[in-house]
């Protein structure tokens, strides 16, 4: 092993399961979540209600998070954005659903409104996508008939009978 090998670094394999298209595709969620709450957000702000204000600026608020934590480079002013974002992308995907679900949930109990439901709809399916990324893989047809297959064979050997009679 010559010193080439040993200097050169070793490729970072996350182990949450998720395949490389379904992360950007959870990205481009979270971009789109981001600034559908961000223009929601400052619509909702026009207003004299203010519970509608809270609304409004608690969803510009998921739309600065959104982007600090999936797009890091939008925020590339902020000092803290790429220590924000690489702490956030340890996170297992069941905790940024919950997360992200939360965050979207919140301005729809301050003010139940159209504005409040659709503007925070795509924030909310970002976290759905990371939920459905936490139950992993589907197995392969294969493997299930497998699995099946030992179970009758163990459940044959349990009731003594291999002809299916009792």
């Amino acid at each position: 092993m010559n010193s080439d090998e040993a200097a050169a670094p070793k490729p970072v394999i996350d182990d949450d399961g998720m395949s490389w298209w379904y992360r950007w595709l959870c990205k481009i969620a979270g971009v789109l979540g981001g600034v559908s709450c961000a223009i929601s957000g400052v619509w909702m702000c026009v207003t004299v209600n203010p519970l509608n204000i809270a609304a409004g600026v608690w969803m510009v608020l998921n739309a600065f998070v959104l982007f600090l934590c999936e797009v890091p480079f939008c925020c590339q002013f902020i000092e803290f954005a790429n220590a924000v974002a690489a702490r956030a992308d340890k996170f297992k995907p069941w905790q940024k659903a919950f997360f992200y679900c939360g965050m979207a949930l919140f301005p729809i109990f301050l003010s139940f409104s159209i504005t409040t439901l659709f503007g925070n709809a795509i924030a909310f399916a970002t976290g759905v996508l990371y939920g459905l990324a936490s139950l992993g893989k589907k197995g392969d047809a294969v493997s299930y008939a497998r699995l099946n297959h030992e179970k009758q064979g163990d459940e044959e050997k349990m009731t003594g009978t291999t002809d299916g009679s009792i």
